[in-house]
This record gives structure tokens, sequence and C-alpha cells, in this order.
């Protein structure tokens, strides 16, 4: 994976390897949204970090509340 520094754009740029059957598929569903494939690769990146804090802090809840019922039961 290449990653191009601040210095080199405004953002940095990642490039991976994709086999061809997955280019199509990504420039069919980022012309179905009607925008760019990079803007529809950029948002399902944005979308997928974003469902990947939620279920962290999701979880991470879950075991600060059985931390919790578990200090009182051994209070």
């Amino acid at each position: 994976m290449g990653l191009r520094g601040e210095g080199d754009s405004p953002m940095p740029t990642v490039s991976i390897p994709l086999r061809d059957d997955q280019v199509r598929e990504l420039r069919l569903r980022a012309d179905q949204a009607g925008i760019p494939l990079e803007a529809y690769l950029s948002r399902c990146v944005g979308e997928l970090l974003d469902r990947s804090a939620n279920e962290f802090r999701v979880a991470a809840g879950r075991v600060m509340e059985k931390h919790a019922e578990l200090s009182r039961r051994l209070a």
C-alpha cells in the first residue's frame, strides 16, 4: 500500500491493489450513486470508520457496565 504525505497534496492518498472485477463493481456503484469513483471510495471509507468507531463505543460501554456490575457484587 502506498501513502503520499501531506506535503504532496492537501490530503494523503492511499494506493491499494484491486482485482479488475472489484474495480468494475466499485465504478458501477459510484455511477449508480452519481458521484466520481474517488468520492464514492472516500465516502465508503468514512462510513466504515464511523461504524467501527460506534461498534467500539458500544462494546466498550458493555464492558464498563459489566465491570461496574462485578464491582458492585464484589463490594
